[in-house]
């Protein structure tokens, strides 16, 4: 989300202090105060669902000036690379302390290290008819949520189950969505962001949230079908930032070490795009990596296990090596690759056209790596930092969509995804649905 977030008014809630609240996230940045969902009268009366700069979790309620509830999981939450879903459980008029305020993660109620809950039938101010912000603190536009967000449900009156939005699945043991929860939301009950970037109420209330600031933009990213990005948590030696739910990077300067991606693969047929927003001094390798750098001077394509396109000279270098000479690539070029594990080959694209006249080129068996996994990859030998933004099939460069098409672009062979070429037959993009073909 960026500096993007949405807003509405409150109605008058059914019943004040009984709600539940439930959304989906994944989290796009680490280490900053970053607000999910608020809703604010003053600075004296407002109440929170808040990441703190320490990365756990909080739902705090605020009532002239006294914080009346202050809930707060012993976890912490530093994981870029998947989607969780977070439920908040109010009913005040419980006589016992604990069961008048809950937080379920992904189904299981948490261990709490802070525990001040409001008296019995005491009044809450996140379900009363004042300002409500998603992604933004809203009182002065800030702590701003930079992930991504889905499925956003807002209960007014009623304290429903964790299993009311969600199901644990037999065989992997994970948490799935219910996209369709059965619940009766109230006159303040809201249900938005259902598919991708949907601010429609989708309940029948029509509580419709409106953009606040920023570009809101649309995903296939979403809890049914969790897309690859570039991994924030994997930035040390390669100094890179990250932004646009961590799709856009940007090379740290005068820094020889790669960005890895939260996804890797040990067997199939993938393909993805990256577009070279800004290119340095033609020094930019992008490919991919059997392991994250574990030091500076350490050259995506000249290290041990690494395969990457090289952009000044058109290598395509493994382990030091040149396997082939190709184009060299420049800003605003779109290059496209197709891994192929099954057969070991990686073949390289740019602007649509394959190169090395569409022959495969051979790669070392994930198997034979020192993780059994590549996992795209991408960095700079130079002084001056590059910009790539990654297309893994969610449908953007950024938050530029793609064009290609009528706009609809190209989806690979999962089905479940938007590049803007052509993926080649059978190759899917680097998403669960993807990996589960």
């Amino acid at each position: 989300m960026a500096t993007t977030y949405l807003t509405r008014t409150g109605a008058t809630p059914t019943t004040s202090n009984k709600y539940t609240f439930s959304c989906w996230v994944k989290r796009g940045s680490i280490g900053t105060t970053e607000t999910i969902f608020r809703t604010y009268s003053d600075s004296n009366n407002s109440a929170q669902l808040i990441f703190d700069s320490d990365d756990t979790f909080a739902f705090q309620d605020i009532i002239g000036g006294t914080t009346v509830t202050n809930l707060k999981p012993s976890n912490f939450f530093r994981d870029t690379g998947a989607w969780m879903n977070f439920i908040v459980q109010v009913d005040y008029t419980q006589a016992v302390a604990a069961d008048r305020a809950k937080i379920f993660i992904n189904g299981v109620e948490v261990s709490y290290s802070a525990t001040t809950v409001q008296s019995q039938n005491g009044a809450s101010m996140l379900n009363t008819a004042n300002n409500n912000a998603l992604g933004s603190n809203r009182s002065n536009s800030s702590h701003y949520f930079t992930g991504s967000m889905s499925h956003v449900n807002f209960i007014d009156g009623t304290a429903y189950a964790a299993s009311t939005f969600g199901s644990t699945d037999s065989t992997t043991g994970i948490w799935k969505i219910n996209t369709a929860p059965s619940v009766t939301y109230g006159n303040n009950g809201f249900f938005t962001l259902k598919d991708g970037n949907t601010i429609t109420d989708s309940s029948p209330n029509s509580n419709n949230f409106s953009l606040g600031g920023g570009t809101l933009t649309k995903t296939e990213d979403c809890p049914s079908n969790n897309f690859a990005t570039m991994n924030p948590l994997d930035s040390f030696y390669s100094g890179a930032t990250f932004s646009n739910g961590n799709t856009t990077q940007v090379t740290g300067g005068a820094i020889q070490a790669w960005s890895t991606s939260t996804i890797g693969v040990s067997s199939g047929k993938f393909y993805l795009e990256v577009k070279v927003t800004n290119s340095g001094n033609n020094y930019d390798c992008i490919g991919f990596s059997p392991y994250v750098p574990t030091a500076t001077g350490n050259v995506l394509g000249g290290a041990t296990g690494t395969v990457a396109w090289n952009q000044n000279n058109g290598a395509l270098r493994l382990s030091g090596s040149t396997l082939a000479t190709l184009s060299s690539y420049t800003t605003g070029d779109i290059l496209s690759f197709a891994l192929d594990l099954d057969n070991n080959l990686i073949y390289v694209y740019k602007n649509g056209t394959v190169q090395n006249s569409g022959t495969g080129l051979s790669i070392p068996s994930a198997s034979s790596t020192s993780t059994g996994f590549y996992f795209a990859s991408a960095g700079h030998n130079d002084s001056v930092a590059s910009t790539f933004q990654w297309n893994f099939g969610n449908g953007h460069f950024g938050t530029t969509a793609v064009t290609t098409n009528s706009g609809n672009g190209y989806a690979g062979a999962e089905g479940k995804s938007i590049f803007n070429y052509q993926p080649p037959t059978g190759y899917s993009a680097l998403s669960t649905k993807g990996l589960n073909l």
